[in-house]
């Protein structure tokens, strides 16, 4: 009897989903065993023309991360929809549209701009930029279109399951292999992480005050943290209400604080949106210049509470860009 195939693939990403995958450690022989890998490029010699020969529906399931930002992303993502009977969202950038999705701060002309003839390190006197097409002797080169705006996979394709995190903790993806493999996945849309805020999780959780009341809002080097009390009793933003559980807490027992990379519960609608307005209530100030005197400590309020989320969010992109983009958006 064949084993299942799957695949794994990299978009718009740092690659540390792929090292996530890795990171399964002497279990990943057993995945191995119990699936054939039939397409994972940054690991393995495939090519695309091995998955176009795959029947529809060939592959048990696909692991995209990443988001999408260029024409060829966006091509791989309809390809391996079409030969995968489940789609996985697999990791920040492709649920939410991660780090790379702060790029909707700023329209295609202000990154071209500056990336090819602004940064202190060009020297482009002719203002030359990448052309998608251009013919030579030896016949047509093509590169990629850079698109209007990062999406997010599911505003391009449909998408079944969504496994979060930057990256998915080792502990979530052997959860959902293992789910995968036994055919028990919960209804398709799921997020593939506990539905509770990561405060239900936190060690330091005993310490929280009933009610909390900031005067101050500090950053994690402008000061000593205590290893032991809570974070946001202290004075620094920690994101562990306003975003999922699954991860064990690894960045407040590194003594940092949850910047919410594995986005919000079900019943939020936008995590930044969420996230802000807890803040909100926890100051204790009601004079004007003593609230905008307290909120001068989060000198990057989009950074801060859309750090992973600004695609999937309410807002997309930035007011007063370019007409927002709706082509392949399934939601």
């Amino acid at each position: 009897m064949s084993k299942p195939k799957v695949a794994f693939y990299w978009c718009a990403s740092c690659g540390g989903c792929e090292e996530a995958i890795v990171d399964l450690a002497e279990e990943i022989l057993q995945v191995v065993e119990a699936v054939e890998i039939a397409f994972w490029p940054v690991a393995l010699d495939f090519k695309r023309e091995d998955v176009e020969r795959l029947a529809d529906g060939e592959l048990a399931a696909a692991f995209i991360n990443g988001a999408i930002r260029t024409s060829e992303q966006a091509e791989m993502a309809h390809l391996l929809r079409a030969k995968a009977r489940l789609l996985i969202a697999f990791g920040s950038c492709s649920h939410m549209g991660g780090v790379p999705g702060l790029a909707n701060l700023f329209d295609r002309e202000e990154i071209l701009r500056y990336v090819y003839e602004e940064a202190p390190t060009v020297h482009n006197p002719q203002r030359a930029r990448p052309e998608t097409r251009i013919e030579v002797d030896e016949g047509l080169l093509t590169l990629p279109a850079f698109d209007e705006a990062v999406r997010t996979l599911d505003q391009t394709v449909e998408v079944d399951y969504y496994l979060p995190g930057c990256p998915p903790p080792v502990g979530l993806i052997r959860s959902a292999l293992q789910a995968l493999l036994e055919g028990r996945l919960p209804p398709r849309g799921s997020v593939l992480a506990p539905d509770v805020a990561l405060c239900a999780e936190c060690p330091r959780k005993p310490t929280k005050p009933e009610r909390l009341a900031l005067k101050d809002l500090k950053r994690p080097h402008q000061v000593l943290i205590d290893p032991q009390t809570c974070l946001l009793a202290q004075g620094i933003i920690c994101l562990g209400p306003a975003t999922r559980s699954g991860c064990g807490a690894a960045c407040i027992q590194g003594n940092m604080p949850c910047t919410g990379c594995l986005g919000p519960t079900s019943r939020v609608l936008d995590g930044g949106a969420k996230a802000l307005s807890a803040l909100a209530s926890l100051l204790d100030a009601t004079e004007e210049a003593e609230i905008e005197r307290i909120l001068e400590g989060i000198p990057d309020p989009v950074g801060l509470f859309y750090r992973y989320s600004l695609p999937a969010s309410l807002l997309h992109r930035r007011a007063g860009n370019s007409r927002r983009v709706q082509e392949g958006r399934t939601r």
